[in-house]
């Protein structure tokens, strides 16, 4: 049979005029070359953009993260273990979003906005980019407004404000989780929305973290992103940025966020493998060269914005674990110096029964007595400074030496001040009741009390100011302020309650001789905590009905 060209090129011609381009699917496909440990190895997306979306067979996404002159390396999510070499990869032409939204909240999630806690699927048609350009200084304006923790120390000495990066950092062991949760709940009536960001621990311990935050009524302005130690290292990377795409959905809505980072030490570890994996050059301890970057890039987008911006704040509370006390190790010293101060929880004072267990001279806040109310910076403005000086002269004392009368009082406001500063966990305090017990420390109330007492003296002190001098407590807390005339009120009081309570020293530091009727037995105080316990309990009744 005889091939006629005009009849082909007929033929062709009626082929190409019946072609609709606007039902024409044109997009860009990939190979995979090869697959292992959850990176793959793509060929032919000569247009992939860094950190584009990836689509796979059996619902896996792809990350586009090194771009080479002949493939693409990327890190997949989901099932990556069923894609196989020769499976088509299509391009998104979309970089990676997180969904976000109200749905979120009192919800557990992983990275990619997936429900892990059974409660039904999360609804939400809004989404923000993985990664987000941080504000720049024209957009912010400087952190004045307190983040209270609830915890005297960090109150006092090494204030949060809302917009404030403060690190927190310490052995395994110290109480670090537990800083970011009582911060987490002492915030649930303030309007703040949390983000907790689990990466690399158990399950088992991210679900008794909601549990502890479902019984203090804290879950339902929360929101938990958990990437498990079982899952893949990409999961891992990506977790903290989604956490912050959830919490900036708040910041950019003119609210107030905090979002809890648990831990970047794990974090680090993740983004390493992955390096590794996809053949990046290893650099200081087989960290690649961007790790610093890594860090920042993320803390860097914690912001308190202007008015003009809407005025919103997302406060960050990264966590870090050292070993052995090791605050100048790689990732410890690059986290110290992105933040704006950082919390050193160390495992000596822990193991020694003062808890928090912060080092108060290694401790600081770089926004200062700007992120504290008025009353609080002016009875805790010489705290540290005086907690310093005893942990100075300790070293001494323990030679055993004779000590002038000076050195003795230090010593003895040093003590007291430690004592002062325990603290149980789920124990937050507000503001009031912080400047009370602190003010009875630097006032010098608590040097006619012994050490071993200073604690019962505290409790019994806040049961009075809560039971007959509420007005007193009322006006600290709703104004933040502290003036002269509330001065000498809160003065008399704890002076009316040291002689109540029975000094053990006169105000020459000498030992008095009492009778045990001037004191107020451990029976007497049970009884005034369950009475206050009672008028509370009748006090919500009302509510509950």
């Amino acid at each position: 049979m005889q091939i006629k060209p005009d009849e082909i090129a007929s033929i062709l011609r009626q082929r190409i005029e019946g072609i609709d381009p606007g039902s024409s699917d044109l997009s860009e496909v990939g190979t995979v070359l090869s697959i292992a440990d959850g990176i793959a190895r793509i060929h032919g997306l000569d247009n992939c953009m860094s950190l584009e979306m990836l689509e796979l067979p059996h619902g896996v996404t792809g990350l586009a993260l090194n771009l080479e002159a002949d493939n693409v390396g990327a890190v997949l999510f989901g099932e990556w273990d069923k894609i196989v070499e020769g499976d088509t990869v299509k391009r998104t032409k979309r970089l990676l979003e997180i969904p976000v939204g109200e749905e979120f909240l009192g919800r557990m999630v992983d990275p990619l906005g997936r429900p892990l806690d059974g409660k039904g699927d999360i609804n939400t048609g809004k989404t923000r980019p993985a990664e987000f350009k941080a504000p720049g200084v024209i957009s912010r304006q400087p952190v004045r407004e307190p983040m209270q923790t609830g915890i005297k120390s960090i109150d006092g000495m090494i204030p949060i404000g809302r917009g404030q990066r403060e690190l927190i950092i310490g052995d395994r062991q110290t109480g670090k989780t537990t800083v970011g949760i009582d911060t987490i709940i002492n915030n649930k009536d303030s309007g703040v929305i949390s983000v907790y960001v689990a990466i690399g621990q158990r399950m088992a311990t991210v679900v008794q973290v909601r549990e502890v935050l479902e019984a203090a009524g804290a879950m339902e302005n929360t929101i938990i992103v958990a990437a498990p130690a079982d899952e893949a290292a990409p999961i891992k990377f990506i977790a903290p940025y989604a956490g912050t795409a959830m919490a900036e959905y708040f910041l950019y809505d003119g609210k107030s966020a905090l979002c809890v980072y648990d831990d970047l030490t794990k974090h680090a570890y993740a983004y390493r493998q992955m390096s590794l994996l996809l053949r990046r050059p290893p650099g200081r301890e087989a960290y690649p060269g961007d790790v610093f970057y890594l860090h920042s890039r993320l803390l860097e987008r914690s912001v308190k914005l202007s008015d003009d911006h809407g005025g919103g704040s997302l406060t960050a509370l990264p966590i870090i674990e050292t070993q052995a006390n090791d605050v100048s190790a790689y990732i410890p010293t690059n986290v110290i110096s992105i933040t704006d101060g950082q919390i050193f929880l160390e495992s000596d004072l822990f193991n020694s029964g003062i808890r928090p267990a912060i080092n108060v001279g290694i401790s600081v806040s770089r926004v200062g007595g700007d992120a504290q109310t008025k009353a609080m910076k002016k009875v805790a403005g010489k705290m540290k400074g005086e907690l310093s000086q005893y942990r100075d002269l300790e070293a001494f004392a323990q030679f055993g030496s004779e000590l002038d009368a000076e050195t003795q009082k230090t010593l003895a406001r040093g003590e007291r001040l430690v004592e002062l500063l325990k603290q149980n966990e789920r124990n937050a305090l507000s503001v009031a009741d912080q400047v009370a017990s602190i003010y009875s420390g630097t006032g010098g109330f608590l040097d006619r009390i012994k050490t071993e007492r200073v604690q019962a003296f505290l409790e019994g002190l806040l049961i009075r100011l809560h039971t007959e001098n509420k007005d007193l407590c009322d006006r600290i807390n709703e104004t933040g302020q502290f003036p002269e005339e509330d001065e000498k009120e809160l003065t008399g009081i704890i002076s009316g309650y040291v002689d109540d309570f029975g000094a053990d020293f006169d105000e020459h530091g000498e030992a008095e001789v009492q009778g045990e009727s001037d004191r107020v037995d451990e029976a007497g105080a049970a009884a005034g905590a369950a009475a206050a316990e009672a008028d509370k309990a009748e006090e919500e009744a009302p509510a509950a009905a």
